[in-house]
């Protein structure tokens, strides 16, 4: 199933205008407040009315300006989980789950209660009432209810937001179950790298109320600016090889080198996503010979960026995945970088996504 959008709103000064499409798996929007993430998701919802535009799921037109169509969101079988949960207050959480199946058409209802009890892990909860529930809980109840109204698509507007580190450290696997095991499109809200580089099959980054850049997630946040909040290096797909117990670590295999990390659960041969920061990177040329940096990734310079106070922004390919260092203006003129310049990347500190 593919969600196509194809889109324009003003509101006020600020216009949206995206055009883009989403297929089974996360499709991130990403970018900071006010770039028009919500203003979009509410268009596809049916909560706000497009100027102009065509919004549809495989062959389910929700929108047409041109044709006069608009869907009430009742009619259009997406699943919405905001920012808290908004559980109903009387109702036990069975009830809850159970809303929206009981206002789904009998022949459209897919899925089973138990089956989406077991993928969320709240057997245990179904006779408590919301308010005996954990923030995280909360919000896994209030993924199960969406899923249980049987949709064609499920809107995810930033579910973590609300929750300390904690609760997102709860929750967070049960998503990259639903992304897993559920074959549906998910547009999911976020403006927190950590969440999008561990989730994201695809990530449409919105700027200004455009589309800037779209794609896996390694390539689009490889090719963010690099400042400030947005702290990006590079998103690495690797495999786990060794689990050295004593040590406490993890090794990783990725093409262009071997990584080590604090140990992480998992077995032989998982694929995981490594998350490594611009500032975290420091290039070498040549053999950096015996040093106290252990991860070492052989890359290839592909392009140079001036940045403002005196920063350069190093584009590299690492294997086939791209890369960004940040370095001085001083050093880079002293180790006369340049495109297309063989480096080994020296990781001074990983931060391991998830699986």
């Amino acid at each position: 199933m593919t969600l196509s959008i194809a889109v324009r709103r003003r509101l006020g000064n600020f216009a949206l205008d995206v055009s883009f499409e989403a297929g089974d798996g996360i499709t991130v929007l990403f970018g900071r407040s006010g770039s028009g993430k919500t203003t979009l998701v509410n268009l596809i919802a049916g909560l706000a009315r497009p100027d102009h535009g065509r919004i549809a799921i495989g062959d389910h037109v929700l929108v047409d300006t041109e044709r006069g169509i608009f869907l009430p969101p009742p009619a259009r079988r997406i699943g919405y989980v905001f920012q808290e949960g908004r559980l109903f207050p009387h109702l036990s959480v069975r009830s809850n789950l159970l809303y929206g199946r009981w206002l789904t058409p009998r022949a459209a209802r897919w899925g089973r209660l138990e089956d989406v009890v077991e993928l969320l892990a709240i057997g245990s909860l179904l006779g408590r009432r919301p308010r005996d529930l954990s923030g995280g809980e909360k919000q896994r109840v209030a993924i199960g209810r969406a899923l249980l109204a049987s949709p064609q698509c499920l809107l995810m507007d930033e579910p973590l937001a609300a929750l300390d580190r904690e609760r997102k450290a709860e929750i967070l696997p049960f998503i990259e179950r639903l992304r897993d095991e559920m074959k549906l499109p998910i547009v999911y809200v976020s403006h927190a790298v950590e969440e999008v580089a561990r989730l994201a099959d695809t990530v449409v980054l919105i700027d200004g109320g455009r589309v800037a850049a779209i794609g896996p997630v390694g390539q689009v946040f490889a090719h963010l600016d690099g400042a400030g909040d947005w702290d990006v290096g590079a998103v690495l797909t690797a495999r786990i090889v060794e689990q050295d117990e004593a040590g406490g670590v993890t090794r990783l295999d990725h093409p262009a080198g071997r990584l080590t990390v604090q140990k992480i659960t998992g077995q032989i041969g998982d694929a995981v996503r490594v998350r490594i920061r611009d500032r975290d990177v420091t290039l070498a040329i040549g053999e950096p010979g015996r040093l106290s940096v252990r991860n070492r990734l052989a890359g290839t310079i592909v392009a140079l960026d001036e940045k403002p106070g005196h920063d350069v922004a190093v584009r590299l390919d690492l294997a086939g995945a791209p890369m960004i260092a940040r370095v001085t203006r001083e050093a880079a003129d002293e180790l006369g970088l340049r495109s297309g310049l063989p480096v080994t990347a020296l990781i001074k500190a990983v931060a391991l996504d998830g699986r």
